[in-house]
């Protein structure tokens, strides 16, 4: 690591990874409710300190309307990054405190960030497309007009997780794996605003990416190399929103 291993152990087994989406996520909710405090809802628990969808479209909330009606593709990459409300962040860096650590543990830092990267991708696509092209699904799998959140790529690593244990076969992992994916779904489909195409999207693009990457191989250079890329585009998609803002504007 060019000399610099000894600094990254410090940041602990994923090497930060955990808490930059901790600051990352947590600084763009704060801006999001920021920029048109007017628009803050707080009817229900749920909605509960809810930033306005002119303030998520801002900073790159995704779904069929931005995606197909606006041509905001890159949404698909900065809406993981961006959250509906207090309680949804709160459970959804959560979920990243107790599985980051595990995936950086079994697959490396840097497949971790690409896992969590491309899961973001499959799961606002899937969606997007669900929300755009299949309105006749029942409403639990109509896909969003708008949507946000980081449980697409949250998905994304318990789809590798399910992988590894596969390809481990650790039947630890795969149980574990199996509990969480049944205990999200059945989550999504009994509460209503939970974006289960994104959660579907995020879990095959999660298994998909691990089964290429290959968790018991070693890490490379070229994984770290990958994941550098991975969050300059991120960021970039976020930045990108901003700059483009809202339409019409």
């Amino acid at each position: 690591m060019w000399g610099f291993a000894s600094v990254f152990r410090a940041l602990g087994r994923d090497m930060g990874f955990a808490t930059l989406v901790f600051w990352a996520c947590g600084a763009l909710y704060i801006s999001t409710l920021a920029v048109d405090p007017g628009s803050i809802r707080s009817g229900g628990l749920l909605s509960f300190l809810s930033p306005g969808t002119l303030s998520l479209l801002r900073f790159g909330a995704s779904g069929a309307v931005p995606v197909f009606g606006f041509g905001r593709w890159w949404t698909v990459l900065s809406a993981g990054w961006l959250h509906a409300g207090l309680l949804h962040i709160v459970f959804n860096m959560m979920w990243v405190r107790d599985l980051v650590p595990v995936m950086a543990h079994l697959y490396g830092t840097a497949r971790t960030v690409i896992v969590y990267t491309v899961s973001s991708i499959t799961g606002f696509l899937a969606s997007s497309l669900a929300g755009a092209f299949l309105p006749f699904f029942p409403r639990f799998l109509r896909g969003a007009g708008y949507t946000v959140g980081a449980s697409a790529p949250v998905f994304g690593l318990i789809g590798a997780l399910l992988w590894y244990g596969r390809r481990g076969g650790s039947s630890a992992v795969r149980e574990a794996a199996r509990g969480w994916i049944l205990g999200g779904l059945a989550f999504g489909f009994f509460f209503p605003g939970v974006d289960n195409w994104a959660h579907l999207g995020g879990l095959a693009g999660g298994y998909l990416t691990a089964r290429i990457l290959d968790p018991l191989k070693p890490e490379t250079g070229d994984h770290v190399v990958i994941a550098v890329v991975c969050l300059v585009l991120s960021a970039a998609s976020v930045v990108a929103s901003i700059a483009v803002g809202l339409p019409g504007s």
